[in-house]
């Protein structure tokens, strides 16, 4: 096909369709209908005689002609945008944009910006507080800190461990001396639970620590990480946390570790598009995080 027949607006509603695994997301993205991308990619479709998606319930999946296409596609369309963003002079400038988990932005980053800027007066920082996984597409963050369970990677991007994450029991003190005596791990059970998103990481600990089969009675659920240590330095009950986010509040005596039990759940991971490729501002930032968190026995 010459390259003045090439369907582009069929070919970039198709490229976020399947990166995003969903019409109604690249219509967000790309600032159409959802109609308008489905007819786009059906007449993409017919061009090729080939199905490129296999249409479900509520939900689409590539076919093999799909997962070909994309790949093609969204390394084509990244590399078209980081020409783009140099010739713009997008990146530099003094301002560096990160994209961080909620959790490790309220929790460390934020209380140690500071001695990144003091080290780098000159760079200006915006943080994003996200949970998404982002493009690193143009108006998005250069560089970005990641929780990931078991993924060490993600698709179209390098990454570098920052710490692994090791979850212990944390209580306010004044909540430990007036509640249940805790001696034995199963009396947190007498006290009410706080989670993340679910009871599964409470369960896994108690069997970690020998008591199975029990049930967590009263709870707290919680989106965030961050959210978690908020309720319990108020003294809303106790929780698993991460052990190096919390280590300052550990340390201060604000919140007690009555067991020195810990259950592993997943890392934080520095995410980029191509580290050789990080402006001036994100290679200092990425030089000072992991020496920073290697200083402080985080890694």
């Amino acid at each position: 096909m010459k390259r003045g027949r090439l369907p582009l607006t069929a070919l970039r509603s198709f490229e976020a369709a399947g990166r995003l695994g969903s019409f109604t997301l690249a219509a967000d993205e790309l600032s159409v209908s959802q109609a308008a991308v489905s007819r786009q990619v059906k007449e993409l479709e017919a061009e090729l005689g080939k199905p490129l998606f296999e249409r479900r319930h509520r939900s689409v999946r590539l076919t093999a002609a799909g997962r070909s296409l994309l790949d093609v596609l969204s390394r084509s369309f990244d590399a078209m945008d980081a020409s783009l963003s140099e010739i713009r002079g997008r990146r530099g400038g003094g301002l560096l944009e990160i994209s961080a988990e909620p959790s490790f932005a309220a929790c460390w980053l934020v209380s140690h910006l500071e001695d990144f800027r003091a080290g780098h007066p000159e760079i200006d920082v915006a943080v994003d507080s996200d949970m998404r996984l982002i493009e690193f597409r143009t108006h998005e963050a250069e560089i970005a800190i990641r929780h990931g369970m078991d993924a060490k990677a993600w698709p179209r991007t390098e990454a570098d461990l920052v710490v692994e994450v090791d979850l212990v029991p944390v209580i306010a003190p004044a909540l430990l001396a007036s509640g249940p005596p805790l001696r034995t791990p199963a009396d947190l059970l007498a006290h009410t639970l706080l989670h993340e998103e679910n009871r599964s990481v409470w369960e896994r600990w108690f069997a970690a620590a020998g008591v199975e089969g029990v049930p967590l009675g009263r709870a707290q659920i919680f989106a965030e990480g961050n959210l978690v240590l908020q309720a319990v330095l108020r003294g809303h009950g106790v929780a698993l946390v991460d052990r190096f986010l919390a280590a300052e509040d550990i340390t201060a005596g604000r919140i007690v570790q009555p067991f020195d039990l810990s259950i592993r759940h997943g890392a934080y991971w520095l995410v980029a598009r191509s580290f050789k490729r990080l402006s001036p501002e994100a290679r200092a930032f990425r030089q000072w995080l992991l020496q920073r968190i290697a200083a402080s026995g985080g890694t």
